[in-house]
């Protein structure tokens, strides 16, 4: 449908530092799973699920990342000189963005069953929300320990608390990101601003999800993906 949003930002910046001897040179992003490195993975997602503006921020060993996405027809956000984290490095990108509401998405993670991206553009209802998150629940999450991130009441609406884990994708009305004042800060604030007021909603996803952030979670990762 035209009216679904379809701009993207895969967050690609970060050093991998849980990744030990892996990333030390080479990007978390270009680290494979099942053969393909996990951008390549998040790739697939996005354009499988109608995204169609794709923007991917770079740092760590940023030329690995560009060259790898050349002739791909995603833009680049260049944060070589600073990581921003996730909220200044999407506030950096939306001039690449459009306007408009935007979906985020992790490198590091592996997904099975439906797609995240295109469940999120179905869902979006920019009336009544600023951010709708893509969840899972704690027991369907690989690679990832903890009781979870949110707590979801009967009409969607998320508070902080145990209950559910945030699988790295979403759809965010960035209105209000250019009224923070840091440079570097995480999307978190923003989040916490819009949960104040209600408009935080999520979605669960019911199929597989594995946060490939270590090396042991690779072949959690791969396994997954064979079944």
């Amino acid at each position: 449908m035209p009216d679904q949003p379809d701009a993207l930002m895969l967050f690609a910046a970060g050093f991998g530092t849980r990744m030990g001897a892996l990333t030390q040179t080479r990007p978390k992003p270009m680290i494979e799973v099942a053969g393909r490195p996990l951008i390549d993975h998040a790739l697939d997602l996005a354009r499988a699920g109608g995204a169609r503006r794709l923007v991917a921020n770079v740092h760590y060993l940023a030329d690995q990342v560009v060259a790898h996405l050349a002739g791909q027809d995603v833009a680049i956000s260049d944060e070589r000189d600073e990581i921003l984290e996730t909220g200044g490095g999407l506030r950096k990108a939306l001039p690449l963005l459009g306007d408009g509401p935007v979906m985020t998405l992790n490198t590091d993670a592996v997904w099975s069953g439906e797609n995240p991206v295109a469940r999120l553009r179905e869902a979006w209802r920019p009336d009544e929300m600023s951010a709708l998150l893509m969840l899972v629940r704690p027991e369907n999450a690989r690679g990832h320990a903890g009781a979870g991130d949110f707590t979801m009441d009967e009409t969607g609406r998320l508070t902080r608390g145990p209950g559910y884990i945030y699988t790295g994708a979403q759809m965010l009305n960035p209105a209000g990101i250019g009224s923070i004042s840091e440079r570097s800060f995480s999307l978190n604030i923003l989040w916490d601003e819009v949960i104040a007021a209600g408009r935080v909603f999520g979605l669960v996803h019911d199929g597989g999800w594995c946060d490939v952030g270590r090396p042991e979670s690779i072949p959690l990762a791969e396994a997954m993906l064979d079944e």
